[in-house]
């Protein structure tokens, strides 16, 4: 199917290859897209190469959307910042005519401490990002819609975490339960103007932010191995398997079809039956 041909989707924190951005974008390419890969691009302050996309990065995962036939164009943007936000949906219309579908992708969730140890920076960062980020690119990317005059979908990647709590991850649960308060208001001013807006809740995922989570949290809780701890997790779950970045992908594709046109304000859970509410 080519559900989105000659529409353009902007996905915010797609520049690391193997990451849930990559694979959502590698979705909407291949359902006819056009697709901005925008990330960071350079380190930031509890942001280092390994934790963000840098521009190499990006210009490779745009390489690869290309060569499934896709139109692509990479856009650096921090998203703590609305002016950046502002233009990075201004360049994604100046690029392809038209700013249809938007994902709010970025996230830090490697910052893993105990409560009591974690700082007001590391605090500011995740908000920042999960959080503030995700109220930045509503705006722009609903200030386009609205100037538009034809509607649009607003996705925003939430988690698990967003219905449950965590333990050494307050600041992470805390944004992503933030999140769902955000679709939810969001979804109720802008539905007058034909937009919808939803999120989506995926559990554990292993990209390369997952894998550090496994690493962390197999000590933390007492596993011999992280081995062991993946394991463990497939037995919890009803479908015996941790999420994949395609499950989300689908999610956010459904999300942003004419299929879903009714559908807004909601929090969409992909974890295999091991999150119900």
């Amino acid at each position: 199917m080519r559900r989105f041909e000659n529409k353009t989707v902007v996905v915010t924190g797609s520049g690391r290859d193997k990451g849930l951005g990559q694979a959502i974008l590698q979705r909407f390419a291949d359902e006819g897209a056009n697709c901005v890969v925008s990330d960071l691009g350079a380190p930031a302050q509890h942001m280092g190469a390994g934790d963000i996309g840098t521009t190499a990065e990006m210009e490779k995962i745009a390489s690869e959307l290309r060569q499934r036939g896709a139109k692509v164009a990479t856009i650096p943007c921090d998203v703590r910042s609305e002016q950046s936000c502002e233009a990075l949906a201004q360049k994604a219309v100046e690029a392809f005519g038209s700013l249809d579908i938007w994902v709010n992708n970025a996230g830090i969730g490697y910052i893993m401490k105990p409560l009591l140890e974690t700082t007001a920076s590391e605090w500011d960062a995740v908000l920042g990002v999960n959080l503030s980020g995700a109220f930045f690119g509503t705006k722009a990317a609903a200030r386009v819609m609205i100037k538009q005059g034809r509607g649009g979908r607003i996705i925003n990647i939430a988690s698990q975490a967003a219905k449950s709590g965590f333990p050494h991850m307050a600041p992470y649960t805390s944004s992503k339960h933030g999140m769902v308060g955000l679709t939810r208001s969001t979804a109720i001013e802008l539905g007058t103007h034909g937009i919808t807006v939803n999120a989506v809740c995926p559990n554990h995922v292993t990209t390369g932010l997952g894998a550090k989570q496994n690493e962390y949290f197999s000590k933390l809780l007492g596993f011999p191995s992280v081995e062991a701890y993946i394991e463990n997790m497939k037995r919890k779950n009803p479908l015996g398997r941790p999420g994949f970045a395609s499950d989300t992908a689908a999610a956010c594709a459904w999300l942003a079809s004419d299929d879903a046109v009714y559908v807004t304000g909601e929090s969409l859970n992909v974890s295999g039956g091991e999150e119900m509410h």
